[in-house]
């Protein structure tokens, strides 16, 4: 065996759960997150020193004291609390970039991802994977909407050149070293799910099948998806400048041939009638074409002008350390 086998033998997992105003399920994740880590170090999966990370992203409700809470009643828990709300994306970030661990797991709160595979997971990384994608079998719980445009936009950021796993979102295992490297990416705007690929170490994925949630409510409405999806393309793809620029040259091109058109009949034949439709159709079409276009170099020179100011993305006010008289 060697030294980089022993290692990953030996690892201390660190899972890592964002919350944002999860009091309701955070009881029974926090029961069910305990009983897993117990079963693992039982069969050598995982090192006695390993343990779940809460990230507390500016919760308004109970959330906080409930893990810190948990820090002093349970082996396992450590808490870290954000300044402010920043996102879920930042509060998964804060959590990666300060976890303890040798090998740390990304999940949510409510319980709707299966925990049960993070075994599987560090099989996948005792095996030499240094990443590892939890995948959704189906989607028979979403709504039809949901799925089609789900799926849609997977297929279609894939498209446009962005390297994401098809039916993963945030539910993975990163090797210390894939974390080390993640740190190295600086932006603001961030999306993981196209960051963690472009990292390019050994990577594999495992099935599982996704439940309703367990308790609250959704903390990703429309809005926040739309938003996110916007992040994916613009972080990592420029296509849409491109298809600006081809959409403009065959504009061009068009009135070009249009207006060429326009004189030959008014020089060379009678049958010229001075119409609204030929002078406001193309005027509406052509205006329409530069605004949607604006829109997109706008969004592009927003996510440079965020990028500039080098702001902090998340900023931490306290760490809660499980106490070591429970470890």
């Amino acid at each position: 065996m060697t030294q980089e086998e022993r290692l990953r033998k030996n690892a201390a997992l660190a899972i890592v759960i964002p919350c944002y105003n999860e009091e309701e399920v955070l009881p029974e994740t926090i029961k069910q997150m305990s009983l897993l880590l117990d079963d693992m170090q039982e069969t050598g999966l995982i090192d006695d020193g390993s343990g779940v990370w809460f990230v507390d992203d500016g919760s308004s409700d109970k959330t906080w004291e409930l893990i810190t809470e948990a820090t002093v009643n349970n082996k396992y828990i450590n808490g870290i609390k954000l300044s402010r709300n920043k996102g879920h994306q930042n509060a998964l970030l804060a959590g990666l970039e300060t976890a303890e661990g040798d090998v740390l797991i990304s999940v949510d709160a409510d319980l709707q991802d299966d925990i049960t595979v993070m075994k599987e997971m560090m099989e996948q990384y005792h095996a030499g994977y240094d990443v590892v994608y939890g995948v959704r079998k189906a989607r028979e719980l979403d709504t039809p909407f949901k799925r089609i445009t789900a799926e849609g936009y997977y297929r279609v950021i894939q498209k446009l050149g962005v390297d994401v796993v098809f039916n993963h979102a945030d539910f993975r295992l990163m090797s210390r070293r894939a974390i080390e490297a993640l740190k190295q990416h600086e932006e603001v705007n961030l999306f993981l799910r196209g960051m963690v690929p472009a990292i390019g170490f050994p990577s594999t994925s495992v099935e599982y099948d996704r439940a309703e949630r367990f308790a609250g409510e959704s903390k990703y409405p429309l809005k926040k998806m739309l938003a996110l999806a916007a992040d994916g393309v613009t972080s990592f793809s420029a296509l849409p400048l491109r298809f600006i620029a081809l959409l403009g040259l065959l504009i061009f091109l068009f009135s070009v041939g249009f207006s060429t058109w326009v004189l030959w009949v008014r020089l060379f034949t009678d049958s010229a009638i001075p119409g609204w439709a030929s002078s406001v159709l193309p005027m509406y079409f052509l205006g329409g074409i530069q605004l949607l276009s604006i829109g997109v170099l706008g969004e592009y020179v927003a996510k440079t002008y965020m990028e500039t100011k080098k702001r902090p993305r998340y900023i931490l006010d306290k760490v809660a350390r499980r106490q070591p008289e429970q470890i």
